[in-house]
């Protein structure tokens, strides 16, 4: 197999063919997607879109995901940047029965499979973000395995918790390199997996920078709104977004406007009562340093569950990166980071709002503090993982793995 790729990357990733499967490639930029375009300027990346971990439902917005999907799937494999590949794979989304199981793991390895000979794939380094993948993980002549965990996924609603669990353990099983995003995750995933590392995510610091530019102009659907803005963006769907917390402090800033972008997925009544809330709706991920520019302080109201405890929100360092204030709930990954107020009672998120408030808006000293956490930086730190996982045939030592975090 011949490569005509340039060297940017050191170590073991540089001239590979690369797996990854992971959410759909046309979603919001997430970890998957910052990291694979980075391998992908020296490597061949086959990006295998969503399988499903969710059970789907009667309702319109997952059959008319269903059908999206059906019809995808009979496209062809794209390129829709220079060597990274996207494949939109069918399986049955249901993970209970055998014969589902046995059914999926024939049909997603012959597709895979097909991309893979068309693509001119050999050994492959295959990095899993999605555990339903457990059904063909290591059973695609792959020279390394990696289990990429960045959400504890069994706590998602309307997920299948114990079977999904079940197949996690298969691909912690196999995985020659467990890399988490959280303390948590860490700390769960190493009890099954010795060869289990935290390395916290990156951000994308010059595109959020951008908020700081002068040329950047503010989005006209939020221009005119009265200050100070308090925004979020992400999806809001019940799992992300406690609803009662930002009525709350809507009802605490009467004069504020609470800008909230993303896609919903979840009942808002009760916001939308709130004369003072906006919903505009998902924005595209390139718009997002403009409302920044237009953010005077910015909010993760995060309900405290399972999915969050375990959580690395992106946002937390996107928001910094575009130099604006951060308030909390009490995230333990958004604590680490030392630069965002906590509110760990909605008396205190509201208290945090309005010491953020006294110095709203981009702040370039806050945007520089987050400059060295960029996403080269962590793939810097992902390979020595791979070249260690490759050279060492006992357990990489605690501190070894920790020194990635």
């Amino acid at each position: 197999m011949a490569h005509t790729l340039e060297s940017h990357s050191p170590g073991p990733l540089r001239g590979r063919d690369m797996l990854c499967f992971s959410h759909d490639w046309s979603a919001d930029p997430l970890s998957k997607t910052h990291l694979m375009r980075l391998l992908s300027r020296d490597n061949r990346v086959l990006w295998i879109n969503s399988i499903g971990y969710r059970t789907p439902t009667a309702s319109r917005r997952d059959l008319a995901r269903a059908f999206r999907k059906v019809i995808a799937a009979a496209a062809p494999v794209r390129e829709p940047e220079p060597n990274l590949h996207v494949l939109n794979p069918l399986v049955i989304p249901a993970h209970g029965s055998t014969w589902v199981k046995r059914f999926n793991r024939w049909a997603l390895r012959a597709q895979v499979e097909r991309a893979m000979r068309r693509l001119r794939f050999e050994r492959p380094i295959n990095w899993v973000f999605n555990p339903a993948a457990a059904v063909v993980a290591g059973s695609l002549g792959e020279d390394l395995l990696i289990y990429y965990c960045v959400d504890e996924y069994a706590a998602f609603a309307g997920v299948a918790g114990p079977r999904l669990v079940s197949m996690e353990r298969e691909l912690l099983a196999r995985a020659e390199l467990v890399i988490t995003s959280s303390e948590r995750l860490y700390r769960s995933k190493r009890s099954h997996n010795a060869r289990t590392a935290l390395v916290r995510h990156g951000v994308d610091w010059s595109h959020f920078h951008r908020a700081l530019d002068p040329r950047t102009q503010l989005p006209a659907d939020i221009a005119a709104l009265p200050r100070p803005i308090l925004g979020y963006f992400g999806l809001i769907a019940r799992d992300w977004v406690d609803q009662d917390l930002i009525v709350h402090t809507a009802r605490q800033f009467p004069q504020a406007s609470i800008v909230m972008l993303g896609k919903i997925t979840m009942d808002l009544s009760e916001l939308r009562r709130m004369p003072n809330v906006h919903l505009p709706g998902h924005r595209p991920y390139q718009t997002l340093p403009a409302y920044c520019k237009g953010f005077d302080a910015a909010l993760i109201p995060f309900p405290i569950n399972a999915a969050t405890l375990n959580a690395n929100p992106l946002k937390a360092r996107e928001y910094l990166a575009a130099g604006l204030p951060v308030v909390s709930t009490a995230i333990p990954e958004v604590r680490v980071l030392g630069s965002c107020m906590i509110g760990r009672d909605p008396e205190e998120f509201v208290g945090q709002i309005r010491e953020a408030l006294a110095s709203p808006g981009p702040c370039p000293e806050r945007s520089n503090s987050i400059r060295h956490e960029s996403w080269e930086a962590r793939l810097s730190q992902i390979t020595r993982l791979v070249h260690a996982a490759r050279t060492i045939d006992e357990p990489i030592p605690l501190n070894e793995l920790r020194r990635a975090a």
